[in-house]
């Protein structure tokens, strides 16, 4: 599996989304599942599926779908 792909389906399961509701345009708070809680959910889906640590500053910038792939090129994970 590319890295696109497997970046997708983190944000699928670990904000228990269905395929008909994931856009390369969310955005954070913008829909119900992705609220502080599923953030957190999110950031350790990524974590641990691309093996990786992520600096607080980071999780703090994590705000959107194409932001997440640019602070994941920060740790080598490339698209």
């Amino acid at each position: 599996m590319d890295n696109k792909k497997k970046y997708q389906d983190i944000f699928i399961k670990s904000l228990s989304i269905g395929d008909g509701k994931f856009s390369n345009e969310l955005k954070y708070n913008e829909i119900p599942e992705w609220d502080s809680i599923g953030h957190m959910t999110l950031i350790s889906g990524l974590e641990e599926g691309f093996g990786i640590s992520m600096e607080t500053d980071d999780i703090i910038d994590f705000s959107s779908f194409k932001k997440g792939e640019e602070i994941l090129l920060k740790y080598n994970i490339k698209f």
